[in-house]
């Protein structure tokens, strides 16, 4: 099924691996998907070449999520391609561990101008397309953001943050724009280690998730219906309980 058939989405970090998944779910759906992308090049490449199997239009544009001219002239380039944009993916981010009295102001800033700040901004510079599109933002937290990892304090804290910006979004926008966040758990791909054995094993679904397990999620919340805003939906397999 095509219910996604004329609409544009924009998911930022699709290069590979979690965003690229979403990005193939939307078109597989019959969307026209652009991405954003920073220092991985060939791998977008490669993703515009598989979204493009799907019989529609993508799109892929060099982005720093960390600069917010970039981040509007993206937007631009994206709705100039298109002509519209319906359906915004927040999924870019990253992740490090650090003992909490070591982190540094540098560690701590680039976690949150990335995690937090480039969401928002995408957001913001997207909001009056979505807006006349009656159109959906989709972020992607975390179950750190939920319950506190030790190790991971700035991490934790930014996607906790991000997790109240979307429900700020979604109680701000509306009624044009429905805002919602999906919360992965131990997502992975590929050979795994013994680590994430002993998680799997914790799981009460008894397995880590996978990519596709969010991408599901995040098409969910693109194709369902609209009334639906504000929401953290964790995909963790029961981790979290």
């Amino acid at each position: 099924m095509r219910s996604l058939q004329g609409k544009t989405a924009l998911v930022t970090g699709a290069a590979k691996r979690i965003g690229r998944a979403i990005a193939l779910k939307l078109a597989a759906a019959g969307a026209n998907v652009a991405i954003t992308y920073r220092d991985s090049q060939p791998d977008a490449e490669e993703t515009v070449r598989m979204l493009a199997d799907f019989d529609v239009e993508a799109f892929a544009v060099r982005t720093d999520l960390n600069d917010p001219e970039s981040i509007r002239e993206s937007v631009a380039a994206v709705v100039e391609e298109f002509g519209q944009l319906d359906i915004l993916v927040n999924n870019a981010g990253v992740f490090a561990s650090a003992a909490l009295e070591s982190i540094t102001v540098e560690q701590w800033d680039h976690m949150f101008s990335t995690n937090t700040r480039a969401p928002f901004l995408v957001a913001q510079a997207a909001c009056p397309h979505l807006r006349a599109a009656g159109g959906r933002i989709i972020n992607i937290g975390s179950l750190g953001g939920i319950h506190p990892w030790a190790t991971h304090g700035h991490y934790c804290t930014s996607k906790a943050a991000l997790h109240m910006l979307s429900q700020t979004m979604a109680k701000a926008w509306a009624p044009e724009i429905s805002v919602n966040c999906v919360v992965p758990g131990m997502i992975v791909q590929g050979e795994v280690g013994e680590a994430y054995v002993h998680f799997a094993e914790r799981t009460p679904m008894r397995r880590n998730g996978t990519a596709e397990d969010v991408a599901e999620a995040v098409l969910f919340f693109a194709t369902g219906p609209h009334f639906i805003t504000g929401q953290l939906l964790t995909v963790d397999g029961g981790l979290g309980l």
